[in-house]
């Protein structure tokens, strides 16, 4: 139905219209009534009627002055028809001037006035349609250009077209709000542009269905987008649609910024449903600093040591302090799930070096919780690690009762400790009681690598993970791994991996830069 509103200072006047007149048969119903002008306008603004029936003589504020208020005010004005007792062609050239839909002398005539509502009607639903049709095709250009932009691709050009899609500067300052839920994007969409009552459509959909909005900082604060965002989960969780999730950018300048503002609720949006949690979180908020994710990593180096000493009552805690840990803030589940991936490796590797086969053991961890690259959530991934570690620490601890008389099971154990300090074979001998040619012998036929290879190879192994994972200089990382000599590190580096130190430090931190 389309809303009129009437105005007349003259109370029997509206009740006359009111009642006399069939709305509803020329599909309208009246939405209120208003006694002046300036209550007409307020009203107005408020109710968004399509249709406005006023007399023309009223105090203050007359009608062909509330006309032109009216569309001097707003975008989309309502139609007007124009009622006055006096026939006088002034008023009706002023009126024509503000172009009114009618013009109405008093005493209005029923058939008549019923022609120009049906004829009004008319004109606003063809209007309306038009609008629609104008709108439709507006949103399918704006969500193409900024999909383009929140896929990558970038040009001055392709800026500056979204720019004046947004109604916004190039470098103007940004967010980006993002609805995660299960309705429908069309519907959601209308709602959110409801609750930016006379700004652009700058909403788009996302290749998964996600709505989101582009929002100028300098139209909407952050107070006010917060207030937008918690109306939304009331109106959305009312209507029974769970789990809603809706996650919003930090600030960034200009209109290139966009693919890094959806990244941004994007990251959020996804740590939260891998959370099972639902509800209004800001990435500024549950932002990870390298330092926490680098305790991460430290956690996970413990829970290894810990199963491979065969710790059972420790590994427990630290499997729930670890998944806690990666589900606080946010850490995206695929992130998570590549840092357990080398806790896999590291139990396997382990298993191996003790004359044990992994494989058998990882197919069983895969046949009751499933492929790790399958998981979708924090608390599968608890009950994965945790199966991990509880079945890697079994077969680990009955590996150490088969080995415990293997004197060349010892001595790669004790190399696998030490290799960070002066190791020489001559010495090892010593120590275990063996002939260095056949102790020689005996480590190239179990590791299938001469001493002296075994121990580089180990050496230049936590070199890497040194240069991966920490910010120390070319130098320390040499001294640590069991090189006093740097030029001798970086020549065997070079050897073992055909680049220098230097460069594959580089190498890795673009990477990380691009993920």
């Amino acid at each position: 139905m389309m809303n009129v509103l009437l105005v007349d200072d003259e109370p029997w006047v509206l009740e006359g219209l009111r009642t006399m007149v069939h709305w509803g048969k020329f599909g309208f119903q009246v939405c209120g009534e208003a006694l002046s002008g300036a209550e007409a306008l307020n009203l107005i603004h408020r109710l968004r009627p399509e249709l406005v029936v006023t007399d023309i003589h009223m105090p203050a504020l007359n009608g062909l002055e509330l006309v032109e208020q009216s569309k001097r005010t707003m975008e989309r004005p309502p139609k007007f028809v124009i009622l006055s007792g006096y026939d006088d062609f002034g008023y009706a050239l002023s009126a024509m001037k503000q172009k009114v839909a009618e013009y109405v002398l008093k005493p209005i005539d029923e058939e008549e006035f019923e022609a120009i509502l049906q004829r009004v009607g008319a004109s606003i639903q063809a209007e309306s349609a038009a609008q629609r049709t104008e709108n439709r095709m507006h949103s399918l250009f704006l969500n193409n250009l900024l999909n383009r932009l929140i896929q990558g691709e970038a040009d001055e050009g392709l800026e500056q077209q979204a720019a004046r899609a947004l109604h916004v500067k190039t470098d103007a300052e940004l967010r980006c709000l993002l609805v995660e839920t299960d309705i429908g994007s069309a519907d959601l969409r209308e709602r959110l542009q409801l609750l930016f009552p006379g700004a652009v459509d700058r909403s788009f959909q996302d290749n998964a269905g996600r709505v989101g909005v582009i929002v100028p900082t300098e139209e909407c604060s952050a107070d006010r987008l917060e207030e937008i965002g918690l109306a939304l989960y009331r109106d959305l969780t009312g209507s029974l649609i769970r789990p809603v999730i809706i996650s919003f950018s930090d600030p960034l300048s200009g209109v290139r910024s966009i693919r890094s503002l959806y990244l941004q609720a994007l990251e959020v949006s996804k740590s939260k449903r891998c959370q099972g949690k639902e509800g209004l979180f800001f990435y500024g908020c549950c932002r990870k600093t390298p330092e926490q994710r680098a305790d991460h990593d430290e956690k996970i180096k413990r829970l290894a040591e810990s199963v491979c000493a065969g710790l059972s009552e420790a590994v427990e805690g630290q499997v729930h302090d670890l998944v806690a840990s990666f589900a606080s803030g946010f850490s995206d589940i695929e992130w998570a799930k590549t840092r357990i991936a080398d806790l896999e490796l590291t139990l396997c590797r382990r298993i191996s070096e003790m004359n044990g086969t992994p494989g058998p053991l990882m197919a069983r961890i895969r046949e009751q919780h499933g492929s790790l690259g399958d998981i979708k959530d924090y608390p599968a991934l608890k009950a994965y690690v945790g199966c991990l570690c509880a079945e890697a620490g079994a077969l680990l601890l009955l590996l150490a009762k088969q080995n415990e008389n293997n004197t060349i099971f010892h001595v790669i154990q004790y190399v696998d400790r030490e290799f960070h300090a002066k190791l020489q074979l001559q010495d090892l001998s010593r120590q275990f009681h063996m002939n260095a040619t056949y102790l020689g012998q005996l480590f190239k036929k179990t590791t299938g690598k001469t001493f002296n290879e075994y121990v580089n190879e180990k050496r230049i192994e936590e070199a890497k993970k040194l240069l991966k994972r920490t910010q120390a200089k070319i130098s320390d990382v040499a001294l640590k791994v069991g090189y006093p000599n740097t030029d001798y590190f970086i020549s065997k580096f070079k050897s073992y991996t055909g680049m220098l130190p230097s460069v594959y430090k580089g190498q890795w931190k673009n990477r990380q830069a691009d993920q």
